[in-house]
């Protein structure tokens, strides 16, 4: 079993996010984590300010407030981005709504103030649920902006009474009109740098593939007898100044933008094209190759038409050729899908259910699909050892590809122990890292002569 990491190291990972996708969510996170800070601050100064005065209903919502600085951080540690989105979102809008109709009732010595923090709220709403879908993501910028025009144009409260002495109200007003404008300024300027990198990232993008700055890697994939049976093609983009990208920081964006079906179709001419060199090297022409397929390339008219001509171009044998599909596919257009792989299963490429377990298709999807693997998601790999459901799963997974006449890959294998437990529940394939990381061509074409025909050691 791996050690798990030291609270230092993982602190530094959580806040450098250097891995984990474009530069939007590594900003989104520190802003997670310094709002979660200002929760706990604002609520120990206002508890305690509140405390002297014997005011004990307003220490009870300051430590509400304590309490959800503390949710919030915890749950951006743990990496749950969407609870600690709507934690964040929920109680703030609570909060500055409540003090803002209660305690902050305008009159003739102190305006209204708190009901500004809306607008910083609003924009932030845009940006942290920016990969949700349009009703949450604009729903919530909506209510912001509503609430901040009904306390903005009347003084009604729903608690005559409790308005803060003007002795409070009159300096705060200058605090909270200055802070939640600077909060706005500073939100403001992300949104437009965020978009501006964005842009910037499309157009290296295309540059990227105008100028063949992509490669590709090929992590080995092994039986249970240690030899190579064949590789993933996973793609690499070569910066000239960044050296070589991970596809975590760029996919998302491909996605997006739609450059995914040209950086999908290079992707697939790149691997026939690998696959014909291989057909002339003994010792490699039996390997296959796999290939990741988006849902967006899939879903091209064209996308049959697109293999085909590639198999035929190069003149590689299509058996050597399989195609990757996510769950996601499979419950998004079943009629279209199943149309598409028989055609070109008619013509010898074989396909492998990528994630398997992870997403929301049933068996009677799978069973209509004409499959030919399942590929055993490295989450429940990761967590095998330690997790007795995750171990079932695994357990599960092989036994159902078995009694489909379906093949079975573990990815994400890193540790002897896990490749012990694959391989006692009757897992016969494997790929991960205890046997290599992903390797450039010529690093690749070096790993097989050195391990087949003999135990794949770890790497």
């Amino acid at each position: 079993m791996t050690a798990k990491p030291s609270v230092a190291k993982r602190f530094q990972q959580f806040w450098a996010c250097t891995d984990l996708g474009l530069i939007h969510h590594r900003r989104e996170r520190r802003m997670r984590i310094l709002a979660s800070l200002v929760m706990l601050s604002m609520g120990v100064i206002w508890a305690v300010f509140f405390a002297l005065r014997g005011a004990w209903a307003m220490v009870g919502m300051d430590m509400v407030l304590i309490l959800s600085g503390l949710s919030v951080f915890t749950l951006t540690w743990r990496q749950h981005v969407r609870s600690a989105n709507l934690v964040l979102f929920g109680v703030l809008l609570v909060i500055i709504t409540g003090m803002a109709a209660i305690l902050d009732v305008p009159n003739a010595a102190a305006p209204r103030a708190t009901h500004l923090y809306l607008l910083p709220l609003g924009v932030a709403a845009l940006m942290a649920f920016r990969d949700e879908d349009l009703g949450l993501r604009y729903g919530v910028t909506a209510l912001c902006l509503l609430i901040f025009i009904v306390l903005a144009a009347t003084s009604w409260t729903p608690l005559p009474g409790y308005n803060l002495p003007d002795d409070v109200r009159k300096p705060g007003t200058w605090v909270q009109v200055c802070a939640a404008m600077l909060m706005l300024f500073a939100l403001l300027h992300v949104l437009q740098s965020d978009a501006a990198e964005r842009s910037e990232l499309e157009s290296e993008l295309q540059k990227a593939l105008a100028c063949d700055q992509f490669e590709l890697y090929y992590q080995p994939q092994v039986d249970s007898s240690g030899t190579v049976i064949g590789a993933e093609a996973l793609l690499r983009w070569q910066h000239p100044e960044r050296g070589l990208v991970s596809p975590a920081e760029f996919i998302e964006l491909a996605e997006q933008t739609g450059l995914i079906i040209p950086i999908g179709h290079w992707v697939l001419q790149t691997a026939c094209a690998q696959l014909q060199a291989w057909a002339a090297i003994p010792s490699q022409q039996a390997l296959c190759l796999a290939v990741n397929i988006s849902p967006k390339q899939f879903c091209q008219s064209g996308f049959v038409a697109e293999v085909l001509t590639l198999i035929k171009h190069y003149g590689i044998d299509a058996r050597r050729l399989q195609l990757e599909l996510t769950e996601t596919m499979v419950v998004d257009d079943m009629e279209d899908l199943t149309q598409k792989m028989s055609l070109l299963v008619e013509h010898g490429v074989t396909f492998a259910l990528d994630d398997f377990g992870t997403g929301y298709s049933s068996l009677s999807h799978l069973k209509r699909l004409p499959l030919s693997k399942l590929k055993i998601d490295q989450s429940f790999v990761l967590d095998a050892l330690t997790d007795a459901s995750s171990e079932t799963i695994i357990r599960t997974v092989i036994a159902l590809g078995q009694s489909m006449g379906l093949s079975v890959i573990a990815e994400g294998v890193e540790t002897q122990a896990q490749h012990q437990l694959l391989l006692n529940s009757g897992c016969l394939q494997f790929q991960g890292y205890l046997l290599s990381r992903p390797l450039p061509q010529e690093a690749f074409s070096a790993f097989i002569q050195a391990h087949n025909g003999a135990a794949v050691r770890p790497a």
